[in-house]
């Protein structure tokens, strides 16, 4: 099988039943990249996999089972939404973990449009289009339609390493917007067990600094998140944040396995309609130890 195949994974159900979750698979000549997945509360990218094979990332770990795979998502999403009198209310919701928390309804993320193209014979872009709904409530009985996102997804594959793209750009729903401030947002990647620093991982930035401790917070201009993952093989995860709409990217990095960017921890982002945020990252998937040189490449463009 040579070249890109993007197809759903096929899943043998009793007459009448159906999967919770859909997933489609992007192989190139027959290996698995990526699967890009439909959960019950938001899209993700599970599993991530190295050249070699490795999957490299975790789904719904026991700690935190909102976290899976490689995610966008924020805990604080306000709808101003307009009311009697000329007033305007504040709606609140949350789109980041899968129940109330603390306090805000869970909302869901929901694919309403994608297509998929081969670029070349190691590039392959996808383009969804995203409904971020609230839940059934008084008056919206089908959820208020909070956000709109698009998301690009552009891989390119690599012997060494896989290459992924993401671009989003958010705009308003039905009503103006406000997410944040908050740190449960907003690019996030939880990488597999067996690769986290109790089980012999290290995650490193740009600074030399180690440990989730040190790398936390600002200042970082990429993450490194390396580990073993069987049969002797290492191997990792890069993330690297691009300008994020004049925003300087705030980390939290756990030694327990998670990495989130988050461009709205110390002021909220606001849009009016027809105004649009956008936010760019690259995911570098490698086997063996990380090239610091391409990474720092990368981050300088």
């Amino acid at each position: 099988m040579a070249g890109f195949t993007l197809e759903s994974d096929a899943i043998v159900l009793p007459a009448g039943a159906w999967a919770k979750t859909h997933r489609l698979r992007l192989r190139h000549d027959g290996a698995s990249v990526l699967a890009l997945t439909q959960g019950p509360f938001r899209p993700y990218l599970h599993p991530l996999s190295t050249p070699a094979g490795y999957c490299v990332t975790a789904e719904r770990p026991a700690d935190h089972p909102h976290h899976s795979g490689l995610w966008i998502g924020a805990d604080h999403v306000h709808a101003q939404v307009p009311a009697a009198h000329g007033m305007i209310e504040e709606y609140t919701y949350n789109f980041y973990v899968d129940e109330t928390f603390q306090g805000r309804a869970p909302g869901c993320v929901v694919e309403t449009e994608r297509n998929g193209e081969a670029l070349d014979d190691g590039r392959f872009r996808i383009v969804q289009r995203m409904d971020w709904r609230g839940p059934a409530e008084w008056a919206a009985p089908g959820g208020r339609r909070v956000a709109v996102e698009t998301r690009t997804t552009t891989v390119e594959t690599g012997r060494q390493r896989h290459r992924i793209e993401v671009t989003s750009r958010l705009e308003c729903g039905d009503f103006a917007l406000k997410l944040g401030p908050t740190r449960h947002a907003w690019f996030n990647v939880r990488v597999a067990e067996t690769m986290i620093v109790g089980n012999g991982g290290a995650v490193i930035d740009d600074r030399g600094r180690s440990g989730g401790v040190a790398v936390s917070g600002a200042g970082a201009r990429w993450i490194d998140f390396t580990g073993p993952v069987g049969g002797g093989a290492v191997a990792g995860v890069s993330v690297i944040p691009h300008r994020v709409a004049a925003r300087a990217p705030f980390w939290f990095v756990a030694d327990w396995g998670v990495v989130t960017v988050g461009p709205f921890r110390e002021a909220a982002l606001v849009l009016a309609r027809g105004e649009i945020f956008e936010s760019r990252f690259t995911v570098l998937l490698h086997d063996g130890p990380a090239d610091v040189d391409e990474i720092e490449g990368i981050a300088a463009a």
